[in-house]
């Protein structure tokens, strides 16, 4: 595992520079303490900072082929690299390290930019080859490793982190505010946005390729049809669900380093600490963390897994400070990003790193097997038509701005105003700049995003246009392609690197992915039952009913009761004050508002709070120690956010 850099000159001429390289890396040392690597020639540099998981004797990145005239820096693990490296060898290849990393060179050699195809794991890799001076990203099928890139008019850099590209062109920290729009429907941006202009995510499942000064990228991977194959029985659906299960954990339990498991006490994690315990001669080292607020607090239920497997387990009960952890958090996160649950994922990594180096968790089970509320709520509200078409838009232009924000029914009746897809959309979104939500933000924001394409159109595009033919296969493609990468994984990735911490998740290997996928939907979702097959799995690995079947908690912060409490959080305080306002996105009115139903118990408004209040302290605590940032927000009517230095006065709108 480690974080990977670099920049390829778009002249031939270019020549990069070592120092800069490293300027780089220095940037992502939390996501390989271990070692840095650097290979620099002609226009080309590479870089890595290693965490040592496997052959740490001779792992050393960047890694060569034989020739020296192609080098890869890689970011992840390949499981199946002890069966690619024999068929290499066969083929005349000659390797130098027992590492997963050389067979990346050797496939690309072999088959060029098909090698992705070949890889079964988790990864962001970069191969510069110098015979043909051309520059190959790729990154994983579900996007659990992240992968950034943007030019700056002499080179493309590319990196694991924003930072590292900032940290030698400072110059591309221009804000761009379509991704501030995703952030505001969605709670994060999603690929290839960022929160910068001219930096972009390189998608899941894509590679990228850059020669001759153009940048292709392409996708290599997708999900396949939905629905398309139905089990016999379901002793046979459980037989197959459970080989491919255990080979997937199985295949994730290599390592040098001591290895566990992140155990919540949901499904997803029970089965994965179920299969590890399975395979291993010795306790499974397990870890979990709760709140005293028992609204939030699954460790009763992690604790009986635990017990029932004979894990070794260890269990931290946190009242975080969560007003110094958030300055924290949000000093590292590049872009605003709105899940709670960074804060106890960062605590639990943190717990596991303290005896692992290796941990394995349950992300992905939600997507492939339905697993959220929503999914239920959303098939329920499609049978309501209280709107016909027509009378639902009039309903949200006239009527609904017009409904106070307070009122309980305020947001359901919006919903079932809107096209059957739609409101999916709307119920996964937070803050829309549509008119559910549109007296929080102020007038001239508004009127410039009332002229932008919709952060809608491209998660519609994913509906209509995906591999799905059922509405609960839709909605599930829809979050395995966004939610996942932007959300869960994103979070997953950013909390254990800030620990260096290794997590894999069993459940996201590809091939297991594709075969949940084609399973037909009532194996899912059956008679209101969410995760029908996967539950049955756990019964028959012997998992505590009573951890089954209860109401979903997630692994979120107990926002409601902390925004609620007595003196409240003077973190509130900070999104009326003048150099919030000042930034021109929000109504200080409309924010008033919802602080005061909040706290006077009207309106359970935590969820909106808080995304305010990450969105503030990222310009704050990120955006601020930038050393010069333009924003290039560009409103209607002629308003524009003044060019700015981040930490002199904020800027206010200027006047038309």
């Amino acid at each position: 595992m480690c974080g990977i850099a670099g920049i390829v000159g778009i002249e031939p001429t270019y020549s990069a520079e070592a120092a800069d390289v490293h300027q780089m890396c220095q940037t992502i040392v939390h996501r390989g303490p271990d070692d840095e690597g650097i290979y620099v020639h002609g226009r080309a540099g590479l870089g890595m900072r290693r965490l040592s998981i496997i052959d740490l004797s001779t792992g050393h990145q960047p890694i060569h082929n034989e020739d020296r005239n192609i080098w890869v820096v890689f970011n992840g693990e390949i499981y199946n690299f002890p069966e690619l490296r024999p068929e290499l060898e066969a083929r005349g290849h000659h390797f130098y390290t027992n590492s997963d990393t050389e067979v990346i060179v050797h496939l690309y050699e072999e088959y060029g930019v098909e090698c992705v195809k070949k890889l079964r794991g988790m990864f962001a890799l970069a191969v510069w080859d110098q015979r043909k001076e051309k520059l190959f990203l790729a990154r994983d099928r579900f996007g659990k490793k992240p992968l950034y890139y943007g030019m700056d008019g002499t080179r493309l850099l590319f990196g694991s982190e924003i930072k590292t590209i900032l940290a030698c062109a400072p110059g591309l920290a221009e804000i761009a505010p379509q991704g501030l729009l995703g952030f505001f429907h969605f709670g994060y941006i999603p690929d290839p946005n960022t929160s910068f202009k001219r930096i972009k995510k390189l998608p899941p499942g894509h590679h990228l390729q850059f020669s001759n000064g153009q940048v292709r990228v392409q996708k290599y991977w997708d999900l396949p049809a939905y629905g398309t194959y139905e089990p016999r029985s379901e002793e046979e659906c459980l037989e197959e669900l459970e080989q491919r299960m255990a080979e997937a954990v199985r295949v994730r339990l290599i390592s040098d380093v001591p290895l566990g498991a992140l155990l919540s006490g949901g499904v997803d994690s029970s089965i994965v600490v179920a299969l590890m315990a399975r395979f291993s001669s010795r306790p499974v080292k397990t870890f979990s963390i709760g709140f005293p607020n028992a609204d939030f607090n699954e460790s009763e239920h992690a604790r009986a897994v635990a017990k029932q497997f004979g894990t070794e387990h260890h269990e931290l009960y946190v009242e975080p400070n969560i007003e110094e952890t958030v300055h924290l958090l949000t000093e590292s996160l590049e872009e605003p990003f709105g899940d709670s649950s960074i804060v106890p994922t960062y605590h639990v990594c943190r717990l596991a790193r303290q005896h692992v180096t290796v941990a394995l968790a349950g992300d992905g089970g939600d997507e492939l097997f339905a697993g959220y509320e929503r999914y239920g709520s959303y098939l329920g509200r499609r049978g309501v038509r209280l709107f016909p078409f027509e009378t639902g838009r009039w309903y949200r232009k006239h009527v609904h701005p017009i409904v106070p924000t307070g009122w309980r029914g305020r947001r359901f009746l919006y919903n079932l105003s809107l096209p059957l897809r739609e409101r999916y959309l709307d119920g996964v979104s937070l803050l829309p700049t549509s008119h559910r939500e549109r007296n929080i933000f102020s007038k001239d924001f508004l009127a410039w995003a009332d002229k932008q394409p919709s952060p809608y159109v491209s998660f519609l595009h994913f509906m209509e246009h995906g591999p799905a033919s059922d509405p609960l296969s839709e909605v599930q493609y829809l979050d395995a392609k966004t939610y996942l990468s932007g959300d869960i994984l994103t979070k997953v990735d950013r909390m254990s690197m800030a620990n260096s911490l290794e997590v894999r998740a069993p459940f996201l290997d590809h091939p297991l992915a594709e075969w949940a996928a084609t399973l037909s939907p009532r194996w899912k979702l059956r008679l209101g039952e969410l995760k029908y097959v996967l539950k049955k799995l756990a019964e028959r690995l012997n998992i505590p009913k009573k951890v089954l079947y209860r109401p979903k908690q997630g692994f979120s912060m107990p926002l409601l009761h902390w925004f609620r409490q007595n003196p409240a959080p003077a973190l509130l305080d900070i999104l009326l004050e003048p150099k919030t306002i000042q930034r021109g996105y929000f109504e200080k009115s409309g924010v008033a508002q919802r602080l005061s139903e909040h706290r006077r118990g009207v309106r359970d408004r935590s969820w909106e709070l808080w995304h305010l209040l990450i969105f503030e302290l990222w310009h704050r605590n990120f955006m601020e120690k930038q050393a010069t940032v333009k924003s290039t927000s560009q409103w209607t009517n002629g308003l524009s956010l003044r060019d700015a230095t981040i930490g002199e006065s904020t800027p206010e709108l200027a006047s038309a």
